[in-house]
C-alpha cells in the first residue's frame, strides 16, 4: 500500500497564487549564433543539394540496397552548423535538411572540411574514422553503405 509522506495541504477550489508568489521573467536569451550564415554560404550545402537530386532519381533502388537512415551532423569549431538526414529506409528514399524524423540507424558528426574531403574522394573514410577525424554513433558498419551511395553519386 502506498502512503503519502509529504504532508502538504491539499489544494481547495478557489485557492490561487498569492501576490508576489511568481517572479516575472525577462526576455529569452539570444541565440548561440548571433548572425547565422545563409545555407548557401556553407561549402557542403551545394554537395548535399546535388546528392539530394541523385537520391530523388535513384531512391527506390538505393532503399533496396541500403535500408538505413543516416543523420549527418556537420560541425564547425565543435558546434553543429548543419544537420542533414538521408533516409534510405522508407518509401522511395529522401534527403532533407534537419534531424532524422525517424530514429537514425547511424549518426555521423563530421567537421565540414573533413566531410568535403570524404565526399570528393580525397580522404579514405575508414582511415579518417580510425584517425578520429569524425565520430560515428549507432550502427557503424552501415557507414560502408553510405560510402557506396557517395561513390555512386560521384559517378552521377
Amino acid at each position: 500500500m502506498w502512503k503519502r509522506t509529504d504532508h502538504q495541504p491539499k489544494i481547495k477550489a478557489g485557492d490561487g497564487p498569492q501576490a508576489g508568489q511568481f517572479k516575472e521573467l525577462g526576455p529569452a536569451q539570444e541565440p548561440a549564433v548571433p548572425h547565422p550564415l545563409k545555407l548557401s554560404e556553407f561549402q557542403s550545402f551545394s554537395v548535399f543539394e546535388d546528392i539530394s537530386h541523385h537520391i530523388k532519381e535513384e531512391g527506390a533502388q538505393l532503399v533496396k540496397k541500403v535500408n538505413a537512415i543516416f543523420q549527418l551532423d556537420i560541425t564547425k569549431d565543435g558546434k553543429i552548423i548543419l544537420q542533414w538526414t538521408i533516409d534510405l529506409k522508407t518509401g522511395s528514399g529522401d534527403m532533407y535538411l534537419g534531424p532524422a524524423r525517424l530514429p537514425a540507424d547511424t549518426v555521423f558528426t563530421i567537421p565540414e572540411p573533413v566531410f568535403m574531403e570524404l565526399v570528393l574522394g580525397k580522404m579514405n573514410p575508414q582511415k579518417a574514422f580510425l584517425a578520429g577525424k569524425f565520430k560515428v554513433s549507432g550502427k557503424v558498419l552501415l557507414g560502408q553503405k553510405l560510402e557506396r551511395v557517395f561513390k555512386d553519386w560521384a559517378k552521377y
